[in-house]
């Protein structure tokens, strides 16, 4: 008899994990209202992000006063976001719901079995960029990377259709990039060809110079100031906050234009299950997406339309930047950290 006991409570112990992924990917006409009412009981759900706060404010208000259900929140960058998640995963501790982040941190969550398959009615809506081959976490923002310019300093007609074209004298001195886009440049060599762009890299470096500065908004602003008339690594967001202000700034993006999604994924065993698919859907929904556009972000879902979407695209590849990331780094450092003015 003890030992009947103990086998059907092995059973219920293992029951529950599937339970909580059965729930998750649930897939019915119904799964809203299936999903709400068991999220409406676990009353929260626990995100780990590396969104800004001012943003995740928005979403929790806008969240709780649709479902009545709290979202609780740990915020820090996705280094530690992906830290955290990976230590408590390998400890067996079921903390968090959902893990919102960079792609590449995201990837490396996937690859140590933290993530579980992902199922949302609203993944039909987003780009196909978004969606990632093994399908256990999409892209929910995008940062999109264009090169800004100084509408007084620059001529629209003298704008460069190539990278090549940036090799031209006229740009000597004229020329920023951001300090850690090595990701954005990876993706723009493998696109023209690897010996090739890099030859043209070092052949812009060489002949015209780069002022490298850290921080996206900071290189935004000094192509406002005119400190910088073009700069080549600058967000679409940040161009148009600029623009918007009555700022001298104007973006393009020689093609391909490239993006870098920050993602959403449901870990392993989440502790409200119910809560957390939930969620994914709030944020892939055009209602949380429109949300996400208002912070800045380009949104995923082409139900939100925005300028940004209709550029030629390229994703920065997770695995690409996992896998060959000091390959990267050394022809970065190289070309163009140390030929910075």
């Amino acid at each position: 008899m003890a030992m009947n006991i103990l086998n059907r409570l092995l059973a219920f112990v293992i029951a529950l994990p599937l339970a909580a992924l059965a729930q998750v990917q649930y897939e019915g006409a119904d799964r809203e209202k299936v999903l709400a009412e068991g999220a409406k009981k676990e009353g929260e759900v626990m995100l780990y992000t590396s969104l800004v706060p001012e943003d995740l404010t928005a979403l929790g208000a806008a969240f709780e006063k649709k479902y009545g259900v709290k979202l609780k929140t740990w915020r820090a960058n996705s280094e530690k976001v992906l830290q955290r998640a990976v230590t408590e995963a390998r400890a067996g501790r079921n903390d968090a719901d959902v893990v919102e982040t960079n792609g590449p941190q995201l990837e490396s969550l996937y690859r140590e079995k933290g993530l579980q398959p992902l199922r949302s009615p609203y993944l039909k809506d987003l780009m196909a960029q978004a969606l990632q081959p093994h399908g256990h976490w999409v892209g929910t923002r995008i940062n999109m990377f264009v090169h800004s310019y100084n509408t007084n300093l620059v001529k629209k007609e003298e704008l460069p259709k190539s990278y090549q074209d940036l090799a031209h004298p006229r740009w000597k001195g004229r020329l920023g990039i951001e300090a850690e886009d090595e990701d954005w440049f990876a993706m723009i060599i493998k696109a023209l060809g690897e010996e090739q762009g890099l030859r043209i890299f070092r052949e812009i470096v060489k002949v015209n110079g780069l002022s490298v500065r850290k921080g996206h908004t900071l290189l935004a602003g000094l192509v406002a100031s005119g400190e910088i008339p073009l700069a080549l690594t600058t967000y679409s967001h940040g161009a148009e906050k600029m623009k918007q202000k009555g700022a001298p700034v104007e973006w393009f993006a020689i093609a391909p234009a490239i993006g870098r999604a920050n993602g959403i994924g449901v870990v392993r065993k989440p502790p409200h299950p119910h809560a957390a698919a939930l969620f994914v859907d709030f944020l892939l929904s055009p209602e949380g997406q429109q949300i996400l556009q208002k912070g800045g972000y380009v949104p995923a879902s082409l139900r939100v339309e925005d300028r940004a979407q209709k550029l030629e695209l390229r994703f920065v590849d997770p695995a690409v930047i996992l896998d060959e990331l000091d390959k990267w780094k050394k022809h970065w450092d190289e070309i163009v950290l140390k030929g910075a003015r």
